[in-house]
């Protein structure tokens, strides 16, 4: 090329000044508040695989690793095929309803033990936050339902459609066994058609407070009839004879509707969209959404045909999302602290039970919200009770506190206790079998995180730095999304021990 051309075109940048640089990547403070918003506690090397990519870049990735399946094998029994039928009284002894019973309970612990094992395990920890979350949306509970294999199956449901289509996900999710059998819709039949799935539906799952009348729910509680389940093979299961094929008009909308069509009906809504992605946006960004945003990221999200990523997309690369003022504002559920705390100390338990049940000590027990509206999560995750039992929790894990766990954090056994331990129990002045189960339990829970093997001192060695005093600003800085609160911690050259237990007993370890 002439020369004069090259002075031209030199002339030409000085005059239009510097190209747009590309954008940077974000480091490692970004990197941390996005894998801890979406997944549970990032590891070191997870924290630095993503710190190298921009803001927009990682959460192109995140999205794509995401996964349909879990990779842990579940219990052998959720392969059974036996029919699901509850004991009736005038068929089974008293003692044979109990045995049912305890075993429904022993699947239900292999089961939450189960899931946490696979939030431990899972190379995309958002697939089960979101699984988790949607656990938390459609709403039912073992105690209730009863059969613990119903539970697996909604659970893998959730799974498969956590980021995908949520339309697909509430179709599916409203004919799930376990839906079916926790908001009654199984016994309702035409002319006496049950409104409490009509109503959660609307309410809860799609619309919100205030966006339907009771007509509304009258009428698409008549669409639903006929939706039941097969006790024989625990499948969903449409009976034409039960269903009312009248002419209904739900949401201003009038037809031969059945459940299907009102569900379409509701997904035409655009409240739905705006009511779903505010739900996200408390769950990944704030406590207050920002009506605009909300809208905003909501039309895309409708214009998506719900696409779950497009949402989530929206949120994780809002303004919102990486704003200062938004982060450490957010309390850790148990689950988080519990599966958190694990994976960022690098921890293997041998057995995830003790951990499912700390959790629900805390107040979060998997396969079991408090009703139909889930846990309100939150700061209604702090008290004194939840408190107590996090730290002790995290004194535990620490190798800090050798006092026993309370009995707030145990559950109930599913096995009968042998009667020397009956006798022996009993001699401290506990009774009810009930309870002499539950302090068995206790104990076998205690015996189970005292043997998780965590070593301060090798953990902190491992954080980057040259220095002792590095490497512990370097855990710090991987373990709290803010300064810590505490005035008088443990600094230079202290004992790893201290250092990782005045960490996590930090008020700001509880926030993300």
């Amino acid at each position: 090329m002439p020369a004069r051309f090259l002075a031209a075109a030199a002339a030409l940048a000085l005059i239009a000044g510097p190209a747009a640089s590309a954008p940077s990547p974000m480091g490692f403070d970004d990197a941390r508040h996005l894998l801890v918003r979406t997944g549970f506690g990032p590891t070191e090397a997870e924290v630095r695989a993503y710190a190298g990519l921009t803001r927009e870049q990682a959460v192109t990735k995140l999205l794509r690793d995401t996964r349909t399946t879990a990779g842990t094998p579940p219990p052998d029994w959720t392969a059974e095929t036996t029919p699901l039928r509850y004991p009736r009284p005038e068929d089974a002894t008293p003692e044979e309803r109990k045995a049912f019973q305890r075993l429904q309970v022993r699947h239900g612990l292999e089961l939450r033990a189960w899931w946490v094992q696979e939030m431990l395990a899972t190379p995309s920890p958002l697939t089960e936050r979101m699984t988790l979350f949607w656990h938390n949306h459609f709403v039912s509970s073992q105690q209730k339902v009863r059969f613990a294999r119903l539970m697996y199956t909604q659970n893998a449901t959730l799974r498969a459609n956590a980021l995908g289509n949520f339309g697909t996900l509430l179709h599916a999710a409203s004919k799930e066994p376990a839906m079916l059998i926790y908001l009654d819709v199984a016994q309702s039949r035409k002319g006496q058609p049950n409104e409490n799935f009509a109503r959660e539906v609307m309410e809860l799952f799609t619309l919100g407070e205030g966006q339907y009348t009771e007509q509304d729910i009258k009428e698409a509680a008549r669409a639903f009839t006929g939706w039941s389940l097969d006790r024989d093979t625990g499948q969903y299961l449409f009976r034409p004879g039960i269903h009312d094929t009248g002419v209904k008009t739900v949401l201003g909308r009038s037809g031969r509707f059945d459940g299907d069509a009102v569900l379409d009906v509701i997904l035409a809504q655009p409240q739905t969209a705006e009511y779903i992605t505010a739900k996200l946006w408390r769950e990944f960004v704030s406590a207050d959404p920002d009506p605009r945003e909300v809208k905003r990221i909501a039309q895309v999200f409708r214009g998506q045909d719900y696409d779950v990523k497009a949402a989530l997309r929206g949120l994780l690369l809002s303004d919102a999302f990486w704003a200062t003022d938004n982060r450490g504002t957010l309390v850790k559920s148990p689950v988080e602290l519990v599966v958190g705390t694990l994976r960022q100390l690098e921890v293997a338990p041998g057995s995830a039970l003790p951990f499912a049940v700390a959790s629900s000590g805390m107040g979060q027990n998997l396969f079991s919200p408090p009703n139909v509206k889930g846990w309100p999560g939150g700061e209604t995750w702090i008290n004194s009770n939840t408190l107590l039992a996090r730290k002790q929790f995290l004194d535990r894990l620490a190798r800090t506190d050798d006092a026993p766990l309370p009995m707030a954090m145990m559950a109930m056994a599913g096995e009968p206790l042998a009667a020397q331990e009956k006798a022996t129990v009993a001699s401290q002045g506990v009774q009810d079998e009930d309870k002499l189960r539950a302090q068995r339990f206790a104990q076998q829970m205690d015996r189970g995180l005292r043997n998780v093997p965590f070593d301060a001192a090798q953990w902190v060695a491992r954080r980057p730095g040259t220095t002792p005093e590095a490497k512990l600003q370097a855990a710090q800085a991987l373990l709290l999304p803010l300064a810590p609160v505490t005035a008088d911690r443990p600094h230079g050259d202290v004992d790893a021990v201290a250092f990782v237990r005045a960490t996590l007993l930090d008020p700001a370890y509880q926030l993300k």
